[in-house]
C-alpha cells in the first residue's frame, strides 16, 4: 500500500503482529516499525525533516511518544539529523553498530564535505540536490551525545535484526525486518538518488562513500540474503529478490 502525502510516500509490509513502513521522500528515507502500541524508528532524515517524521508516525496511527527506541543505519546528517531533536524531545535512546557510536557522537566525521562535492558540483543534478538539502540542514554537524551501541539482540518493536554493512561509513548497519523479508539497507544499497541518472538498485556515488571497496563487499554479501523487499535509504521501495538487486547494483555502479 502506497499512501500519497504532501512531502512523503508511505508503503507498508505486514508480518505477523507487526508492520514495517518505508517513508520515502525526494531526498532521503526513514523506516517505522509498529508492533502493538510500540514504534521503532530507523533513521530520522535531515534536521529539517523532524516534523515530517512526526507527521509520518501520526499518519500510521501512532504518536511520537510511542517510540521505544531508534536505530541508526549510519551517522550522516541526512539519516541522523532528525533524530537529534526527536530523541531529546521524546526521550528515546538511539542505537547503532558499536563502531558507529563515536561517529554519531561527532568525535570524528566521515561525511562528504565541500571538497568532495566540488569536482561534481557543476552537474545540474548535483546543483538541484544542493538547493533541496541546504535548507534542510545538510551543513549541520550536531551529533547525538547519548548514542548507544546495540547488542546481539534488539528488544524493540518489530523485531529488527542488525546486518553488518560497513563501508559507506566504518560502522554502517542494515537491518532485517518483517520476519526477515525486508532489508532496510540505508546507503549500502539504494534504488535511486537525486544526483544519479540510474533508476533501480545501485551503489551510492563514490563521492559519498568512505571506503568504496568495503562498501562493494557489503553489497556482495547482500547477494546471499533471502529478503524479497528492499527499503533503501534513498530511492523508492524495491519489490523483488534483494540478492538480485545487489547483483544488479554491482553491475551498474
Amino acid at each position: 500500500m502506497i499512501v500519497p502525502k504532501s512531502r512523503f510516500l508511505i508503503s507498508r509490509v505486514d508480518a505477523g503482529s507487526s508492520s514495517a513502513f518505508l517513508v520515502h521522500t525526494d531526498v532521503v528515507n526513514w523506516v517505522l516499525l509498529q508492533e502493538g502500541s510500540g514504534i521503532t524508528l530507523i533513521d530520522g532524515g535531515y534536521p529539517g525533516q523532524a516534523s515530517d517524521v512526526v507527521e509520518s508516525i501520526r499518519h500510521i496511527g501512532g504518536r511520537p511518544e510511542d517510540i521505544q527506541g531508534a536505530l541508526l543505519t549510519h551517522a550522516h546528517v541526512d539519516h541522523l539529523g532528525g533524530l537529534v531533536s526527536l530523541s531529546e524531545q521524546y526521550g528515546f535512546d538511539v542505537y547503532m553498530d558499536p563502531v558507529e557510536v563515536t561517529h554519531a557522537r561527532r568525535e570524528y566525521l566521515q561525511q562528504a564535505g565541500p571538497l568532495d562535492i566540488l569536482p561534481i558540483a557543476y552537474r545540474p543534478r548535483v546543483l538541484r540536490w544542493l538547493a533541496a538539502v541546504t535548507p534542510l540542514g545538510v551543513l549541520s554537524r550536531k551529533g547525538i551525545d547519548g548514542a548507544k551501541p546495540f547488542g546481539t539482540r534488539l528488544d524493540l518493536p518489530g523485531g529488527p535484526t542488525p546486518v553488518a554493512a560497513h563501508g559507506h561509513t566504518d560502522g554502517h548497519s542494515a537491518y532485517l525486518v518483517a520476519d526477515d523479508t525486508v532489508l532496510v539497507s540505508g546507503d549500502a544499497l539504494v534504488s535511486g538518488h537525486p544526483i544519479s541518472a540510474i533508476a533501480g538498485p545501485q551503489c551510492i556515488s563514490d563521492a559519498f562513500q568512505h571506503d568504496v571497496e568495503t562498501a562493494r563487499r557489503t553489497v556482495e554479501s547482500f547477494t546471499r540474503l533471502d529478503a524479497t523487499v528492499l527499503f533503501p535509504g534513498h530511492g523508492p521501495r524495491y519489490d523483488g529478490s534483494v540478492a538480485d538487486a545487489a547483483r544488479r547494483a554491482l553491475d551498474v555502479s
